[in-house]
């Protein structure tokens, strides 16, 4: 049965006041409910959701609120909870790979995007590489970060020993409340972490998912191979990757490059499959993604100087107008007989398309407007 995950008690704190993010609900194909969020200003860069994540919990992260803080600064970043953890639908079975491209289908359409940049982490490569195969027109680029096109393509004997071992590891200690047997896995995943990295980690576990969808996710994750789709995919990609990864390994990433067409290969001098904002890699890092992403913010920037209504539907023009000439959201669900969350949620649409996020969104987005007046 599935636990709608809005009024799941998922026990998070209050997110930090400097955090602006707006969290969103999509619906996929078969009905999970996948929550998304969106914060940080530019063009739009989709997250494709990794193994373990939570929308409020992340932003707490000694681990990776520096990406979540850093790429704002650079795209309109919108990321979601994989089916089954964080704030998406609990209790779910099927997380297949239909299933979960159905999921990105679902927030794509959701939050209303044309064509963006779409960043694959970890277990969201083979996700990512059938998206772009099957909508190679809605994407601008592709980011394959510390990912593969199949757990199992390419792995040695001992790697595919370790994928056994690891089940057993998730049935045996996922839920215990001493965190040994999850230490495995955060000291696989960030080796050069501190004791507070680590601990936020094997924290995470737990309340990410349940052992139950741990189990099943990751089983069926492990015979999903997007492999035979590499050599149709023709779309600027950039792989970068930890060069000492122990999750995923390097040779991964080689294998990612090899099959895509002018595809781009960048080793990080890290250990960490997550790379920490005090090593120098994070920098070099942000430089890769920076540059990579760099000809999508000036596209944006020059449509949107062009001409404000070639990016946003009718509706949502009818109400940026409103909102341009004073009108507050009551005021334009009334004269348009609307519901206020119908109203809010054009808005939404409309800031996420114009590159725009944060409470000065509002003015920001009317002032353009004014400005082709």
């Amino acid at each position: 049965m599935l636990v709608p995950s809005r009024f799941y008690d998922v026990g998070v704190e209050s997110l930090k006041a400097d955090v602006v993010q707006d969290i969103r609900f999509a619906r996929s194909a078969d009905g999970v409910g996948i929550a998304y969020a969106v914060h940080g200003s530019g063009p739009p860069l989709l997250i494709d959701a990794c193994w373990l994540s939570h929308l409020q919990f992340d932003w707490e992260s000694p681990v990776w609120r520096h990406y979540l803080v850093e790429l704002g600064k650079i795209a309109t970043v919108i990321r979601y909870d994989e089916r089954g953890h964080g704030l998406s639908d609990r209790g779910v079975t099927d997380h297949g790979l239909d299933a979960r491209v159905g999921d990105l289908e679902a927030v794509v359409a959701d939050a209303g995007l044309d064509r963006f940049a779409l960043m694959a982490m970890a277990q969201g490569g083979p996700v990512a590489i059938e998206y772009a195969a099957r909508h190679p027109e809605r994407l601008t680029r592709l980011v394959l970060y510390g990912s593969y096109s199949g757990a199992r393509a390419g792995s040695s004997e001992e790697e595919l020993e370790l994928l056994a071992a690891f089940e057993a590891l998730i049935r045996v200690g996922w839920a215990r409340p001493t965190s040994e047997f999850r230490r495995v896995f955060s000291s696989m995943m960030i080796p050069g972490g501190t004791e507070e990295q680590m601990r936020w980690l094997d924290d995470l576990q737990k309340r990410a998912c349940d052992t139950e969808t741990a189990v099943i996710s990751r089983s069926q994750r492990q015979v999903t191979d997007s492999t035979w789709r590499l050599p149709e995919l023709d779309i600027p990609t950039l792989v970068i990757h930890s060069r000492g990864d122990q999750m995923n390994e390097f040779h991964h990433a080689r294998d990612l490059a090899a099959g895509i067409r002018g595809a781009r290969l960048v080793g990080l001098e890290s250990s960490n499959h997550i790379v920490l904002a005090d090593e120098p890699a994070w920098p070099a890092f942000l430089r890769e993604i920076t540059a990579f992403i760099e000809p999508d913010r000036q596209q944006t920037s020059e449509v949107i100087a062009d001409d404000v209504a070639t990016l946003v539907s009718p509706r949502e023009l009818e109400i940026l107008r409103l909102a341009a000439a004073g009108r507050d959201n009551d005021a334009i669900a009334a004269e348009l007989f609307l519901s206020v969350r119908t109203v809010e949620r054009h808005l939404q649409n409309a800031y996420a398309k114009l590159g725009l996020s944060g409470r000065t969104a509002r003015t920001a987005a009317v002032a353009r407007l004014l400005s082709r007046a």
